[in-house]
């Protein structure tokens, strides 16, 4: 079912499957509505998908290396659905249930609460998880807030993430490597050539990775660099000033041709900015529209990919009795030259 939200300034559209954002429209330059995420024009094409296109992400967003990891002695295999690795939750991860939804308004917000639990077992993850994510669209403001709840009875791995691939221009509207984007983030964890942390963490300095200041995505994404393989897909570390739990301003991404701007906002350590290298097949989306590689752009707040096998990234165990929260705001602004 297709839950969608106006308040007056922007609109969405949500499933209940996987709880997919199939259209975001927010105003250009001059106040003209366009929908800003890729996507589907037919629902049962998000059936089957393979790009993740504006779902929620769980149990482990990201990937967990040979789709192994332990705890307390304990082994566990997950379904390996990305070569050897185990990547956003496996084959049949959260952006593929059915959740339950209501809807009410809090605060001032239009909210679409969304739940499912995921039971022992599943994909070979330990413990009965009980999630809850809330889209909120604030009276008065362009910004959707995505709100995560997870609980557990069994020690689990949790990072919950959203993965729609924007386009400022427009999701019918060609390359994203003209905007341009800046990370608040000063290091970066490399990858093997299969996306797996190689556990260093490097400083952008330098790189072809320092988006400290805002810089045109495609300026140097085509660089000599043993770490752009295809393109971005990797992992920064987020310069928090504030404790985690505090909303921190995590990336900025500005189009020139629209005059849209959106901030990223996230309490997570980190964020993941993947830049669409892997639409290159040609896939077909919305409007007639045929996405080729570098139209749509991900940046999904999270905690460190594969962290259940790194001692020294954050810790992503989730306990009984405790409460897994993650909240993140896409705000958006428009730009008059």
């Amino acid at each position: 079912m297709l839950y969608t939200m106006d308040n007056g300034m922007m609109s969405v559209s949500v499933l209940n499957y996987g709880g997919i954002v199939t259209s975001l429209s927010v105003p250009d330059r001059q106040g003209i509505l366009d929908d800003v995420v890729l996507g589907y024009e037919n629902i049962e094409d998000y059936l089957t998908q393979k790009s993740y296109f504006g779902c929620i992400v769980g149990r482990y967003a990201n990937r967990i290396n040979n789709g192994r990891f332990s705890i307390d002695g304990d082994d566990f295999i997950l379904g390996l659905n990305e070569g050897e690795n185990h990547l956003h939750g496996g084959y049949h991860g959260f952006d593929k249930k059915v959740w339950e939804v209501s809807t009410e308004i809090r605060n001032h917000s239009l909210a679409l609460i969304l739940t499912y639990r995921s039971t022992d077992g599943e994909e070979g993850y330990p413990g009965n998880v009980d999630s809850k994510v809330i889209y909120k669209l604030k009276s008065g403001e362009t910004a959707l807030s995505i709100e995560y709840e997870a609980t557990t009875d069994r020690k689990t791995p949790i990072n919950l993430t959203h993965h729609s691939y924007f386009n400022l221009s427009g999701q019918n509207d060609g390359s994203i490597l003209n905007h341009e984007l800046s990370l608040n983030a000063s290091q970066y964890t490399p990858v093997c050539s299969a996306g797996i942390p190689t556990g260093e963490i490097l400083d952008v300095a330098g790189t072809p990775f320092d988006f400290r200041d805002l810089c045109t995505i495609g300026s140097r994404i085509h660089q000599d660099h043993p770490q752009l393989h295809h393109g971005y897909d990797h992992n920064w570390i987020l310069n928090r000033a504030e404790v985690l739990g505090e909303l921190f301003e995590a990336a900025t991404l500005y189009d020139p041709r629209s005059g849209r701007s959106m901030k990223v906002l996230t309490d997570q350590p980190a964020i993941q900015f993947y830049s669409g290298n892997f639409l290159g097949d040609g896939i077909k989306g919305k409007e007639g529209r045929v996405y080729r590689k570098y139209e749509g752009l991900c940046l999904e707040t999270q905690l460190y990919p594969d962290s259940p096998n790194n001692s020294l990234f954050p810790n992503s165990i989730l306990h009984p009795n405790e409460k897994y929260t993650h909240h993140c705001i896409y705000q958006f602004f428009t730009h008059t030259n």
